[in-house]
């Protein structure tokens, strides 16, 4: 199928990259890269989680300067 797209320039350049690097024509190369596309496209991604830990302070982070004061404080004494 004969079409028109227009593509963002890191994909052109990804396509133009390896249009060259294999001696395959754009099309083609536009055509391999749509379909690692695909492949990938079925894996589950992992769901974020955010990890936490305990530093023995109770920061009211509203005050941005003041938890990191805080947290400097902390720090020092810790490496007394």
């Amino acid at each position: 199928m004969r079409t028109t797209v227009r593509l963002d320039p890191e994909v052109a350049a990804a396509a133009e990259r390896l249009s060259r690097e294999r001696h395959i024509g754009l099309g083609e190369a536009l055509n391999e890269l749509a379909r690692m596309g695909l492949a990938c496209g079925g894996e589950k991604t992992t769901r974020f989680r955010q990890r936490t830990a305990s530093v023995g302070l109770k920061i009211d982070v509203t005050d941005i300067a003041e938890a990191l004061e805080l947290l400097d404080e902390h720090d020092a004494e810790a490496s007394r």
